[in-house]
């Protein structure tokens, strides 16, 4: 186990190695930063059901910006989207960690380390310094089906940025949120490629039957989430035409 490891308490970010100034990720001052051991006391890696085979994971209290994790328990295997900021012991192990982008590894070394769980992100993210902090098993450079799982890459978020679904769930992170009629595409990175690229994410949604979405912080119905993402995808075509 990494010991020489902390967490961001205003994002969730981990750093692996010696602590820096200010967060990597969301420039916090040192003394925002707690030794992840530390972090394992004060907050529990708590599951909370979805439906019959996927379980989102969440840190209570709430770590700062960190992404909820998601368990899917396959017909042959048990994987997680993303993964959780603290290192929690207790959690059944799963066989994978499947990433949707680079901006939040989590805790996945050592989640790996303890389960030998294979950690998967996109090339393209891959070579992100702060991922190439990160152990990755496999750097994928396209789709790909596993378990049943099926990945897309999208790009525009990040270069890497990949969804996935299984069963009738859609698995989107942090593309565009919230949910609802206020919903935006993440600010955070370059808006014309997240824009073009989120044409494709309409495609691949319409052509499938699906009843849930699964986000960074939410889960909500798929129907009314597809409409107000697509009102986003035009009315931003419009603002660019």
């Amino acid at each position: 186990m990494n010991h020489n490891q902390s967490i961001c308490k205003v994002c969730g970010y981990n750093m692996i190695g010696d602590i820096p100034d200010v967060c990597p990720f969301c420039g916090a001052n040192h003394d925002k930063f707690v030794p992840w051991d530390e972090a394992q006391q004060i907050y529990r890696v708590t599951p909370y059901r979805v439906n019959d085979y996927v379980t989102q994971l969440r840190s209570v209290p709430r770590l700062g910006l960190e992404h909820a994790a998601y368990l899917i328990e396959t017909d042959d295997a048990a994987v997680w989207i993303d993964c959780p900021s603290v290192f929690d012991p207790d959690l059944t192990p799963v066989e994978a960690i499947y990433f949707t982008h680079k901006d939040f590894m989590g805790a996945s070394n050592q989640y790996r380390e303890a389960w030998d769980a294979k950690v998967y992100l996109h090339a393209l993210d891959a070579k992100h310094p702060l991922a190439r902090q990160f152990p990755v098993d496999r750097e994928f450079e396209g789709d790909f089906s596993e378990h049943g799982i099926k990945a897309f890459h999208i790009g525009g978020h990040t270069p890497g940025f990949t969804l996935y679904i299984y069963g009738k769930v859609l698995f989107i992170c942090d593309y565009a949120f919230p949910p609802g009629s206020k919903m935006r595409f993440n600010p955070f990175e370059p808006q014309d490629e997240t824009r073009k690229r989120a044409a494709w994410i309409l495609k691949i949604i319409d052509e499938r039957s699906l009843l849930t979405v699964c986000g960074y912080n939410y889960v909500t119905e798929f129907d009314s989430w597809r409409e107000n993402f697509q009102h986003l995808v035009e009315e931003n075509s419009r603002t660019v035409a």
